[in-house]
């Protein structure tokens, strides 16, 4: 039986909370320990990323699914796999678990709850690159589902997200709660809230052509198929 609505609002919270709290806080983390090394601190972000996304999304996937990620959830919605009312509880609860994420990431460090970020990050590249990094998360996700491959999703998001840091030059953001929670911390990770809007928008658009691309590749859930043979 699945967990009733309030438990898999707060999985999702708590795990968006933690995913923020990896991106954040490897991020400051990597400053300190790395002086001067920007492309050392990037890995050092990208890899704790990596391996931090794939341990939350074991550890609360079997209870809400593991969206942390409102573009994830508007998508299951849209290809039938989440009912309305879900969706209206799944995206608050990631939002404010991202914040949270962030002013504890912030603390942890001696750092003031919040601290407004003032990294602007702008441009028509960083702005593509939202699209694409956000395709290919939702590629990924979709076509683990929708295969009966879900095993292994967690290893290979976390895996896409750690190559999407390096291949992508917005750093693979791919998510409006953690957008939004990183504009809380004026650290490696941050960024403006001015740019918020954009990037989010891009998102956006990244996960309609993410629809429409697993509605392409994988018309049938596995399901489906298997119950037809």
């Amino acid at each position: 039986m699945r967990p009733d609505l309030a438990r898999r609002a707060v999985a999702e919270a708590v795990g968006t909370a933690f995913l923020v709290a990896v991106v954040v806080g490897s991020g400051i983390a990597a400053q300190r320990l790395s002086p001067g090394d920007v492309g050392l601190q990037l890995f050092e972000n990208a890899a704790a990323t990596a391996a931090g996304l794939a341990a939350i999304i074991v550890a609360v996937g079997p209870v809400s699914g593991a969206h942390l990620n409102p573009v994830v959830s508007v998508a299951d919605a849209v290809l039938g796999g989440l009912r309305p009312r879900d969706l209206a509880a799944y995206i608050p609860a990631q939002i404010a678990g991202g914040i949270g994420g962030a002013m504890i990431a912030n603390l942890m460090y001696s750092l003031p709850a919040v601290t407004w970020s003032t990294k602007a990050r702008t441009g028509g590249g960083l702005w593509l690159a939202e699209v694409v990094a956000t395709v290919g998360l939702l590629l990924v996700i979709f076509a683990m589902a929708r295969s009966g491959r879900g095993a292994v999703a967690p290893f290979a998001v976390g895996a896409y997200i750690g190559a999407a840091y390096f291949f992508t030059s917005s750093t693979s953001f791919a998510n409006p709660a953690v957008t939004v929670a990183r504009a809380f911390s004026d650290t490696f990770a941050g960024i403006k809230p001015f740019s918020v809007p954009a990037f989010v928008g891009f998102e956006l658009v990244g996960g309609a052509l993410a629809i429409a691309l697993v509605r392409y590749l994988y018309p049938v859930p596995h399901e489906e198929i298997s119950a037809d043979d």
